[in-house]
């Protein structure tokens, strides 16, 4: 946990934004796999940890606004628990370390509730994303689960997005130092790309450097020859020389902030002169869209500006034809890249996301686009110091895509199929950064950056082969 002090500036900062209500914050409890008493590894529910700060199960919390108490509910453990699990701190010593004052037990979460509502009080909540805690919902407000969606809060999910989107210094002090983490997991990841590993066996390698540093992976692990399938999970494919792996994996924290990068590597440690043409190309795209990243900027004219240095590569080699701007503004170029540039990032991989990406991403300014490719973009709004953002241009060679659009003859005038059609097989090419937002505009997180141009990424593959 970070100080006590954080978490009570970050709800009277929450309570200040409200006039009137309950706003109630349900923690996750355990979710079993396949029987009651094997569950998945538990993940608290980041809006909890960020105001509240208490990483166990069977918890929730309530900021009043009126009276400006702040209550935590919980059951401390009985003597089965601590056979189980060993001692544990009382609920009333967890919530001081929090900084909240009031703790009772979980049975008392429903009595303040219903007696809120029966004197007219709002009861503000968050869209619940976990079967459990619609059930609980339900069961506390009298709202059906069907509904719940459409009867939250949207006041407090703009509350939430305007405080945890700028990111506080020990939250930047912290993505900074896990940041070593997943430089240590990418460059061991790129030196076991070698003829005859299996993929799993570098996916595995990747999730246990997570694991041995006290944290997890924070999603799981894309890494696959097949890099065309943009997340993909399988990891069965045996890796020969001369193909690429798209690695694509995070360190999760035990604060549980994210880090996210993606690399793609030349099994062997050389790339092919097609693969350098398509390679350079997603980098330009990669370090140019940094160079743009500053306050007052969309991240929708950086993402166009990505396409765009995208559709210039490819025509130069002859994949597209026409005009730059003509065939972007077409969405030619979605053929190759079919997602957004970036997403944010922070206490969640896509930060925020389980509120709902619509506000996290855009704004009453900002709204999505439709076309095909643009239409996935998850963040268009104007930046400001602070956000930490991802910045992931890609190339892809996807043979149903190309099929499709050939057949249809969708942008047809911007498309050389005949050529694109020699690359069936290549995969995908995706190059990922974790960046924040600064006073004046943009810098990589973290003390070095991850192995990224042509020559280092061959130098890091090498140094398991003695080449």
């Amino acid at each position: 946990m970070f100080s006590k002090e954080t978490y009570l500036k970050r709800r009277n900062a929450l309570r200040a934004k409200f006039n009137d209500g309950l706003i109630v914050f349900l923690g996750n409890s355990d979710v079993p796999m396949n029987y009651p008493d094997n569950t998945y590894h538990f993940r608290q529910d980041s809006n909890f940890l960020y105001f509240f700060g208490v990483d166990l199960q069977g918890f929730a919390g309530i900021i009043d606004v009126e009276s400006g108490k702040d209550i935590i509910f919980a059951n401390d453990i009985d003597i089965e628990d601590v056979i189980w699990m060993g001692p544990q701190p009382s609920v009333k010593d967890l919530a001081a370390l929090a900084a909240v004052e009031h703790s009772f037990p979980f049975s008392e979460l429903g009595k303040l509730i219903k007696d809120a509502q029966s004197k007219g009080r709002k009861i503000h909540f968050t869209p619940p994303y976990r079967a459990e805690n619609k059930i609980l919902l339900e069961q506390l407000t009298g709202i059906h689960t069907s509904k719940l969606k459409e009867s939250s809060s949207v006041e407090l999910i703009k509350a939430i997005v305007s405080l945890r989107s700028i990111k506080e210094p020990q939250e930047i002090a912290h993505l900074e130092e896990i940041m070593d983490i997943a430089y240590e997991m990418h460059t061991n990841g790129m030196q076991m790309a070698h003829e005859g590993v299996y993929e799993r066996e570098i996916a595995g390698l990747m999730e246990g450097i997570a694991l041995s540093h006290g944290g997890m992976v924070s999603f799981p692990v894309i890494l696959s020859k097949r890099g065309e399938t943009l997340h993909n999970h399988y990891h069965g494919n045996l890796l020969k020389n001369g193909d690429l792996v798209i690695m694509d994996a995070g360190f999760e924290s035990p604060l549980h902030y994210a880090t996210d990068h993606t690399r793609t590597v030349p099994v062997g440690g050389k790339f092919s002169q097609k693969q350098k043409d398509i390679y350079q190309i997603v980098l330009d795209a990669n370090n140019m869209a940094t160079t743009l990243i500053k306050p007052g900027v969309t991240y929708r004219s950086i993402h166009d500006s990505a396409t765009r240095i995208i559709a210039k590569g490819l025509i130069d080699l002859g994949l597209m034809k026409g005009n730059v701007e003509d065939a972007v503004n077409a969405g030619a170029h979605a053929l190759f890249m079919p997602h957004g540039l970036g997403h944010m990032m922070g206490l969640d991989v896509h930060d925020m996301e389980d509120i709902g990406q619509i506000y996290v991403g855009y704004d009453d300014e900002i709204r999505p686009a439709t076309q095909f490719g643009t239409a996935y973009l998850r963040m268009g709004r104007r930046l400001q110091p602070g956000f930490v953002i991802t910045n992931e241009p890609g190339i892809y060679f996807i043979p149903a895509l190309i099929d499709k659009w050939q057949n249809e003859k969708i942008n047809n005038q911007f498309i050389n199929f005949d050529k694109v059609r020699e690359f069936i097989g290549f995969g995908g090419i995706r190059l990922e950064d974790d960046i924040l937002v600064t006073e004046t505009g943009s810098r990589n997180l973290g003390a070095k950056r991850i192995p990224i141009t042509i020559q280092d990424v061959e130098a890091e593959v090498q140094k398991n082969t003695g080449i």
